[in-house]
């Protein structure tokens, strides 16, 4: 039956939009029983084609990569568009992290998060100011009513930079839900990047489990991977003879069309027999749980090889809801003599495919004799744990180990400089923890007339923070390690850079300075012109501290001063005069 020439014109952009929206559906991950949105958002910035410097949930130190990192051409300053209407729901400003960055919430029930920002927008910028000077701090963190900012799509709402922890010009854009605050892959929201390309297997691993923990003393054997375009066999092996419980891990990462860099894959699957035994898809995380990274990967490997291994077995205090179709937590028991297929099937968020195929031969004779661990106290993973010894107290709440731990600890000679302790040795680093643990070291009676300025310090000299309380200085570490008390008595240091007593500052925009702490860390700055608080801007990469003058400092002659305080409330002054 053929259409009118009316009823076609009719239907003709209906079949159109059904084609479209089939083909968006069509790009859906696999992985995932949400339906998101596909068409509701827009790409951030109008570089074309994007290119990714870094993807969702791509392994990254101590932490998933919680959005995608879209490349700028190495250069600051692009216009970054709201990705649909909404509202500026959160304003942050941080010495570190994502720096300039603003929160959109939409209406979809989905926020949109941009990061790393040079400016915002002059309607915005001119709302961070006025808070920052009504709070007297540049580092803001303000949650504004949903009328304050509305934007619109398609909006400028601020700059491409590299402010906060960016290790180099680009823009890092989330999409998370509003109510629960995961992280979505925004890949499965439409935001499309072009990708033909099959990720890329290097290596596999295999690990003698045999019914115990997973930890650095866990026999692993190494075996290089080769091929292409999405076909993967082990070099010059066909069969790997086994015996008892064993694990795999991975060595894979993607590749997006164009000028993407080296990038993170979305999902790896096991089969066994044509079974799936295990699988893990980054479609959404909290954040709470992304320092499980370390449990994720064989972080001994990490730390000793600089190796990233993907485990494809996870261990029982792992918190991650990335997992799905485990069996035995993917610990494979090969005790039949029989042959079985092994096949890693690993995908990108575009769906792109690469395979690895082997053969196990389950033999009695295999049998790898697992290396004797220390001697050490019985940890569980879940409960809390808490060692007492001499001049020392460890407590390692429930939720911070992964796997059950025989905990060792040393007691080390004193340091020759700065110690009001003797070593103590926590375990080792080779074991990762989820939330720290509190570390309670006695001090020496020497730290008497000290004891507002003690800290804990690792074997690096590297600050773990802490206080004195009751003949012990008490912090919380992040990690095991090595460590003893040491005190900050020393203030941070101000360099002035374009500024000195004296000097005529018209024409010139901004007064800048490099300040930096030799321990604690700085905690506070504030800067004062005629006695009245001004705005001072921070760079932590570089240490870079300025003003940016404006209509509140007039023409003539002026007085500066600017403090600078560490965590131990060492106080450094520098006071000039100067003029406009």
């Amino acid at each position: 039956m053929f259409l009118t020439t009316k009823s076609a014109t009719l239907k003709l952009p209906l079949l159109i939009l059904f084609l479209f929206l089939a083909f968006k559906a069509n790009a859906q991950q696999v992985f995932s029983n949400t339906i998101y949105p596909l068409t509701d958002f827009r790409h951030p910035l109008d570089i074309v084609p994007p290119a990714l410097a870094g993807s969702f949930g791509e392994l990254r130190a101590n932490h998933f990569h919680s959005g995608t990192d879209f490349k700028t051409n190495q250069r600051i300053g692009y216009p970054v568009y709201a990705t649909a209407d909404g509202y500026i729901s959160r304003l942050r400003v941080q010495n570190s992290g994502f720096g300039l960055a603003l929160y959109i919430n939409h209406p979809n029930g989905y926020t949109s998060v941009y990061g790393h920002l040079s400016r915002f927008s002059p309607k915005i910028a001119q709302q961070v100011k006025s808070i920052q000077y009504k709070n007297k701090s540049y580092e803001i963190d303000e949650f504004p009513n949903a009328d304050l900012i509305p934007v619109r799509k398609g909006e400028v709402i601020a700059y491409s930079g590299n402010t906060g922890s960016s290790g180099g010009p680009h823009l890092h854009f989330e999409l998370r839900d509003t109510k629960t605050e995961l992280t979505i892959n925004p890949q499965l929201l439409g935001i499309q990047i072009p990708d033909n390309i099959p990720p890329v297997i290097y290596s596999m691993y295999v690990y003698r489990l045999n019914g115990k923990p997973f930890n650095e003393f866990t026999p692993k054997q190494y075996f290089q991977v080769v091929g292409a375009n999405g076909k993967y066999n082990l070099n010059k092996v066909n069969t790997i003879n086994l015996s008892g419980e064993v694990g795999f891990g991975i060595i894979t990462t993607d590749k997006h069309n164009g000028l993407s860099g080296t990038n993170g894959v979305y999902s790896i699957e096991l089969e066994v027999d044509d079974k799936i035994i295990f699988t893990s898809a980054l479609e959404k995380f909290s954040f709470e749980n992304s320092k499980a990274i370390n449990s994720h990967i064989d972080y001994p490997a990490l730390i000793t090889l600089k190796r990233s291994v993907q485990k494809s077995f996870v261990d029982p205090g792992n918190p991650l809801q990335i997992y799905s179709n485990l069996v035995n937590s993917g610990r494979i028991n090969f005790n039949d003599d029989k042959l079985h297929q092994v096949k890693y099937i690993i995908t990108d968020s575009k769906g792109n495919k690469s395979t690895l195929l082997f053969n196990v031969k389950a033999d009695a004779k295999a049998v790898i004799n697992t290396p004797t661990q220390p001697a050490g106290i019985p940890f569980s993973y879940t409960k809390l744990n808490d060692y007492t010894g001499d001049d020392i107290r460890v407590i390692v709440p429930k939720g911070t180990l992964y796997n059950d731990l025989n905990f060792t600890y040393k007691k080390l000679p004193k340091p020759q400089h700065n110690a009001f302790s003797a070593i103590h040795q926590v375990h080792n680093n080779l074991t990762p923890l989820h939330i720290g643990f509190e570390l309670w070291i006695k001090a020496d009676s020497t730290l008497t007339n000290y004891r507002n300025k003690a800290l804990i310090v690792n074997t690096n000299r590297s600050s773990q923070g802490g206080y004195f309380e009751n003949g012990y200085v008490k912090a919380l570490p992040k990690n095991f390690g090595s460590f003893f008390i040491a005190i900050d008595t020393i203030a941070p240091t101000i360099v002035p850079v374009n500024i000195a007593n004296g000097k005529n500052m018209a024409g010139i925009s901004k007064m800048s300075f490099r300040i930096s702490d030799g321990l604690s860390g700085i905690k506070s700055f504030n800067g004062y012109i005629d006695g009245k608080w001004v705005l001072m801007e921070f760079d932590a990469k570089t240490a870079n501290l300025w003003h940016s003058f404006d209509e509140r400092t007039l023409a003539g002659k002026h007085r500066f001063e600017l403090i600078v305080v560490d965590m131990k409330e060492n106080v450094r002054r520098y006071t000039i005069d100067f003029y406009r």
